[in-house]
């Protein structure tokens, strides 16, 4: 299950960023690039592959009931006064030095919740995980509550999007020896690397991981989850520009991330029944971004070295079972099983539409009905040959016609009414069903995602992006 964040794995965590572009967290601690990495311990039994994979297969996915839920949301920082005015770090940091930060993790919003930097100056705040749906909704807006007024009191906006709307410098605002290697590995194929460190935004949603069979399965609710990604990424399309044009893409984010070095953004190979072994496969055959060296010397990586490479012998040292765990916070596939499951390929919403979001994908995994309905709704989309997600066929499209796809559209139509149905079963929901059902509305059932109103703005000359007053 999801383990809170102020638990002992999760604390290592707060030094060692582990979000899509590895965050900084915000602390008046020594930073963590202030900090040295000791060097392997002489006499450390070195990692075999079968214990990386036993390891990997047992951290990753926590079997239990499902019952807690977390979000992750991501936003870009703007001037009001002059939105593609890159923001003066001074603002930056007044407005993060107002906030309560202090207390063992570096801070004390009022829920609890966890507040990042990532390399472009972009926010994220992770909530603490909730039991439930409803919880979770109500501790995430009253932190977010706080954070937009600091920001607010600053002259800064924090807009949700997928893609930085406005044509302005992209930037790495932190020089971590992460980022520097991360920089290094990703330039070398290409700019998607850096406009994903510094241009791209994200809702992500966090589940309980499952249990070992019955409706709740792990194998069932991984496969809902990767099923689900194409109509998740169409509905929730929010991303049709960069650098203040159209891109042809209604999710410019997705096909910067389908771009990318595939063995770390890609879907793992079709588990057979255990996405536990897939898993621990799909880690081992990834490359090494970085290698963590004391104070004062880079990260940089070997280049095409897999880490089932450097188990075998080929680094510049034997690894560590901690060097096996950092390297799996470099990998950002789809959907990202970290003890629970982590759904990744959302494009960040305006204003509170990522309450939309949470609402839909939890509805969907957690309860049984619902998710029957939709693994037959979205069975039609299922490909098994070809490239695996996020380059496959279906993908494609969610990310350049999201809901003006037929197929996408009607099982988009379906989800919402199975998640519709869960959440009138759901005590206490009410008020997010409304929201769903007039997020439905407004967009799937008129053939339509976010996007288009960004490009509607575009095409009107008012506008790169909609106000964050105009989420659903």
């Amino acid at each position: 299950m999801l383990r809170s964040r102020l638990g002992k794995v999760d604390r290592a965590a707060i030094v060692i960023p582990r979000m899509v572009s590895p965050v900084i967290p915000v602390s008046r601690t020594t930073p963590p690039d202030r900090q040295s990495t000791p060097t392997p311990p002489p006499g450390v039994t070195p990692l075999t592959e079968s214990g990386a994979r036993s390891h990997v297969s047992g951290v990753c996915f926590k079997i239990g009931p499902p019952r807690l839920v977390g979000v992750e949301v991501e936003w870009f920082v703007h001037d009001d006064r002059c939105p593609s005015r890159p923001v003066r770090p001074e603002l930056l940091h007044a407005a993060l030095e107002s906030l309560p930060l202090g207390g063992p993790d570096g801070v004390s919003l009022p829920s609890g919740s966890r507040l990042t930097l990532e390399p472009g100056g972009q926010v994220e705040l992770s909530s603490p995980p909730a039991t439930g749906l409803l919880a979770c909704v109500e501790d995430t807006r009253r932190d977010l509550t706080a954070l937009r007024a600091a920001f607010a009191a600053q002259g800064l906006r924090l807009t949700g999007t997928g893609t930085d709307p406005y044509a302005r410098p992209r930037r790495m605002v932190l020089d971590h020896p992460r980022y520097l290697a991360m920089e290094r590995f990703f330039d070398s194929a290409g700019p998607w690397g850096r406009i994903m460190m510094t241009g791209t935004a994200s809702v992500q949603v966090c589940l309980d991981a499952g249990e070992a069979d019955g409706p709740h399965a792990v194998e069932r609710r991984w496969r809902l989850a990767h099923r689900l990604g194409p109509v998740l990424v169409a509905a929730f399309a929010n991303s049709p520009t960069l650098d203040g044009s159209s891109t042809g893409h209604r999710s410019t984010r997705q096909a910067v991330w389908s771009r990318m070095d595939p063995t770390r953004t890609l879907a793992p190979e079709p588990d057979h029944g255990d996405p536990r072994e897939a898993w621990a496969q799909y880690v081992l055959d990834a490359r090494v971004l970085c290698v963590r060296r004391p104070e004062g010397l880079p990260w940089t990586a070997p280049t095409g070295l897999t880490f089932r490479d450097w188990i075998r012998g080929a680094g510049e040292r034997p690894p560590t079972l901690d060097d096996l765990d950092y390297h799996r916070t470099t990998l950002f596939p789809p959907v990202r099983p970290r003890g629970h499951l982590e759904l990744r390929m959302i494009d960040a919403q305006p204003g509170d539409g990522w309450v939309v979001v949470a609402a839909l994908v939890t509805a969907l995994l957690d309860d049984p009905v619902a998710a029957d309905a939709a693994l037959a709704a979205l069975e039609p989309l299922e490909r098994t040959d070809g490239p695996r997600p996020p380059r496959s066929e279906v993908w494609r499209r969610a990310a350049t016609l999201a809901m003006a796809d037929p197929e996408l559209r009607r099982a988009t139509l379906t989800c919402f009414a199975a998640a519709d149905a869960a959440l009138g079963r759901l005590p206490g929901a009410g008020q997010l069903r409304t929201v769903v059902a007039e997020f439905a509305e407004r967009y799937p059932a008129r053939g339509r995602c976010p996007a288009d109103d960004q490009l509607d703005a575009l095409r009107s000359g008012t506008r790169p992006a909609p106000p964050e007053e105009a989420a659903p």
